[in-house]
């Protein structure tokens, strides 16, 4: 494959990715890293950082050219997969638009600065680093391009409420949430039991019955989700706000939560 058409299907890439490619055509690697260098003396590519590359339209500047931030995201590493507020937006289920965009990961690793943008790595939680797809609930998706690793909406509802401190808290989570019009319940409650912890068990079936009826939750799953609930009360999260004891969640929620009273000032 030439380097005009492997730029042409690959917005975004790694040097290894490139390599493969003319490798395979007989090309070695020390004229592979020289294509490179030339080809961003050129203007036609853009380094994001070390081994990562954007590749730019012709007749752009190449200080100008978009950097789709999914695609750029999905690049970061081989499991890297966008979640939390980041999956949402993607989806187009989000009420405050973000220049921040959170990936999983099982590895450690240091943001990234890109231009405007953050790309925020999350350590994937110990009970599902051995396991395929990060615990599952991740599909690929064509985009721009390329194809962007993300979770489903189901996995990002739990998602959130298992860190709702990555999303920008309560009521930008209710907000965006609410824009998504169908979940399939079955896979919210087997990724809760995945997952585990009992307290975001809680906060997933509070949220479902608040909106029982706009999402057509059955009975079934919210006994599901109060079999995994806390024993004794938690508070919804860190702050430990005062609030409500809610039952059978055994969640001390926030009146601005229960009653959603950002509704009243929008």
């Amino acid at each position: 494959m030439r380097s005009t058409d492997f730029f042409e299907t690959h917005p975004v890439f790694t040097a290894e990715e490139y390599a493969a490619a003319r490798e395979s055509m007989g090309v070695s690697h020390y004229t592979t890293r020289n294509l490179l260098t030339k080809h961003m003396a050129s203007g036609r590519l853009v380094r994001i950082r070390r081994g990562l590359y954007a590749t730019v339209p012709r007749g752009i500047d190449p200080a100008r050219a978009p950097v789709d931030p999914y695609l750029l995201a999905t690049k970061l590493g081989p499991d890297v997969v966008v979640t939390y507020h980041a999956a949402l937006q993607f989806h187009g289920k989000v009420y405050s638009v973000w220049n921040r965009f959170h990936y999983l990961t099982r590895r450690r690793s240091r943001n990234l600065w890109f231009r405007n943008m953050e790309f925020v790595a999350v350590q994937a939680p110990t009970v599902l680093r051995t396991l395929a797809d990060l615990g599952g609930g991740v599909v690929e998706k064509r985009h721009a391009g390329g194809v962007v690793r993300v979770t489903t909406l189901e996995r990002t509802l739990v998602d959130v409420m298992d860190r709702p401190e990555l999303v920008g808290g309560w009521e930008e989570i209710w907000r965006s949430l609410e824009m998504v019009e169908f979940f399939d319940l079955d896979a919210v409650v087997n990724y809760v039991r995945r997952l585990g912890p009992a307290l975001t068990a809680a906060r997933v079936g509070f949220f479902l019955e608040q909106h029982k009826d706009a999402l057509m939750v059955e009975e079934q799953h919210l006994d599901a989700l109060r079999r995994l609930a806390p024993a004794q009360p938690r508070y919804l999260d860190s702050s430990r706000e005062h609030g409500r004891l809610v039952s059978p969640w055994n969640l001390i929620v926030p009146r601005r939560i229960l009653e959603r009273t950002w509704q009243e000032v929008a």
